[in-house]
């Protein structure tokens, strides 16, 4: 006698999240066994044929197994950005509460109100640009959109352009690749030995962090990608005035903007590069990771 196995069908809830969720959500439709529900995309015009869409009150929390944020998550009282809605989307401590302790809740970064609700309520989440692989997926729609701003931004050509970009990490490296391939002269200023024999290795120009503020004279571009405050005044003080800072860094960035504007130098704190220029690549990075996941 056969013995029949039923594959229980999953309940995906994704609420909020910008244009590269639109690709993420038609990746997940082609998985099997999938019940999709959308929260805060009733200004797409078409919609997604086959996917419910609801409120935020209307989703039962209880029945989820998997909870999919936008990339910034939640703000520090539980606001969920939107782009596709003029509803208001909040996520108290008590809605986390509700989840079944098997649920997995993604987002892209996370902050202590998120972190402490989730912990709280015992389920798992997952900050997707922790991840290694996401990052440096990601790092290549970054440093594209850096070249756009950087050639949008400036009236010199980026060949031949002094460049220094400040952080060797995932997004770093990609970036001074990118740039020393259109024959940019770039230098890359890092704090561990390691990064700077590696920066030395690739044929670049290392520049000690503590020392940046000494270089800066010769730099046409500074790219930051460190997440905490280090182009300082001294740094932004030997800039040419026709320089221009681009800061990659998550919101607020490392770049002392009130000093950059009081001295007249253009200082650019990027939006989520992946979603402004590749979207659908961006969507379907995210897509692939989380189909591992699930």
């Amino acid at each position: 006698m056969w013995r029949v196995l039923t594959v229980m069908n999953q309940l995906i809830a994704v609420i909020g999240g910008d244009a590269r969720y639109l690709e993420l959500i038609r990746q997940l439709q082609l998985l099997p066994n999938k019940t999709i529900i959308l929260v805060g995309f009733d200004k797409i015009e078409q919609g997604f044929t086959g996917l419910t869409q609801m409120d935020i009150h209307e989703l039962d929390a209880s029945s989820l197994d998997v909870v999919i944020l936008p990339i910034t998550g939640t703000d520090g009282h539980g606001n969920v950005e939107t782009v596709f809605t003029d509803q208001t989307i909040v996520l108290p401590k008590q809605w986390f509460q509700q989840l079944k302790k098997s649920a997995l809740i993604f987002t892209g970064i996370t902050n202590e109100y998120l972190t402490t609700a989730t912990k709280e309520a015992n389920v798992t989440l997952i900050p997707l640009l922790d991840r290694d692989d996401v990052a440096i997926y990601n790092s290549i729609p970054t440093a594209e959109g850096t070249l756009l701003m950087a050639i949008e931004h400036t009236d010199y050509t980026i060949h031949s352009s002094r460049v220094i970009v400040v952080g060797f990490g995932r997004v770093g490296d990609t970036v001074a690749n990118k740039f020393s391939a259109l024959g940019a002269k770039v230098s890359v200023s890092a704090s561990h030995i390691k990064d700077l024999a590696r920066i030395t290795e690739r044929g670049l120009t290392a520049i000690p962090l503590n020392q940046l503020h000494e270089y800066t004279k010769n730099c046409d571009i500074l790219i930051n990608t460190i997440p905490a405050p280090v182009i300082k005044r001294n740094s932004i003080q030997q800039l040419p005035s026709h320089s221009i800072i681009i800061d990659l860094a998550s919101k607020p960035g490392g770049t002392d903007f009130a000093f950059a504007k009081q001295r007249g130098i253009k200082a650019i704190l990027s939006k989520s590069l992946p979603g402004v220029v590749a979207p659908k690549t961006a969507g379907k990075i995210l897509a692939d990771v989380i189909k591992q996941l699930i």
